[in-house]
């Protein structure tokens, strides 16, 4: 048997121009993100039955895998040219639907998994290309790049989306101490709303391709939080980056202004009044998970728990995804 380890991640600066159609129309893309120490967890091992048996929130067992219905599952056997006879399943530390990058997790998971059953040595940042390939170009899902590319390299990591495609990872250069001082006040809070991102990143992708369209401005600003995020931890300055976080959750509340995204608002405001420097909800699908960034943290956390979410203990992951066993 084989397990693969893959972190999931939070988005810090500039989520949202790691669409394609963004990129490719604006010129560039840039990001922060972080992986952190939750995980998606793959198995693929012999099955005794020339099959494919697929176990997820369903059981799936066919003979081809053009027969598979789990999307990813599918596509990921069909490119890495797979023979029946094996068994996919996975588990996860977080519920998918959070806005911490669940499926490129997977996916990347998946694909290190049979890459490594096949006996080859492929880097992470190839499979993190390949599994783009997956969900944007097979699947034609309205997805970005980032997801993918932080779930495979890990760490504390900008992310720079050409407009040809080609993505230039590069690790944030940051004194110790600000680094863990940065981990440390971080606080991720669990809103007990799931959804899916694709509807809010189909409504991305079609105004990024307009030059002149309120989205596509929108996401240029967020862009350039994305290039201020970098140099304000670059150069130590916590309290800074701790408050552009709502300089940017200001953004997305702008271009979409549901119930959800209003009552995150709220809570964020809230985090404020109890001191916190700044806030934003993680990942595009509406709800998941607060990030939060306080100095004195437990007034933050008591108002929290008053209003009745809950806390995520997390550090940040600097391996990436790796084969565990």
């Amino acid at each position: 048997m084989l397990i693969t380890r893959t972190p999931l991640r939070i988005s810090l600066g500039g989520g949202g121009t790691d669409l394609p159609s963004y990129y490719e129309n604006a010129g560039e893309g840039f990001l922060l993100a972080a992986a952190i120490n939750k995980y998606i967890y793959v198995a693929v091992h012999d099955n005794f039955a020339p099959k494919y048996l697929i176990k997820y929130s369903k059981i799936e067992d066919v003979d081809y895998p053009h027969e598979i219905n789990h999307p990813l599952v599918r596509e990921a056997l069909i490119y890495t040219n797979t023979p029946p006879g094996i068994e996919v399943s996975s588990l996860a530390d977080i519920p998918a639907g959070t806005g911490l990058g669940s499926s490129g997790s997977f996916t990347v998971g998946l694909l290190k998994a049979l890459y490594a059953r096949q006996h080859q040595q492929r880097a992470n940042t190839d499979i993190a290309a390949d599994a783009c390939h997956l969900e944007i170009d097979k699947l034609e899902e309205p997805v970005g790049k980032q997801d993918q590319y932080i779930a495979a390299l890990g760490g504390l990591t900008s992310l720079t989306f050409a407009a040809d495609g080609t993505v230039t990872p590069r690790s944030i250069e940051m004194d110790d101490i600000d680094r863990k001082d940065l981990e440390e006040h971080l606080l991720l809070f669990y809103t007990g709303v799931r959804r899916r991102a694709g509807d809010e990143l189909s409504a991305l992708h079609d105004g990024a391709k307009v030059e002149q369209s309120e989205i596509r401005e929108n996401l240029d600003a967020v862009r350039d939080i994305g290039y201020r995020s970098v140099q304000l931890l670059e150069d130590g300055n916590l309290e800074g980056f701790g408050r552009i976080l709502t300089e940017q959750w200001q953004l997305k509340l702008h271009r979409s202004t549901t119930p959800v995204h209003q009552q995150a608002d709220g809570w964020i405001n809230e985090a404020i009044s109890a001191g916190a420097y700044g806030g934003k909800l993680v990942g595009a699908g509406g709800g998941g998970f607060l990030l939060i960034f306080a100095d004195n943290r437990t007034p933050v956390r008591r108002k929290m728990r008053e209003i009745g979410l809950r806390e995520i203990d997390f550090s940040f992951d600097y391996l990436g995804s790796t084969v565990t066993t």
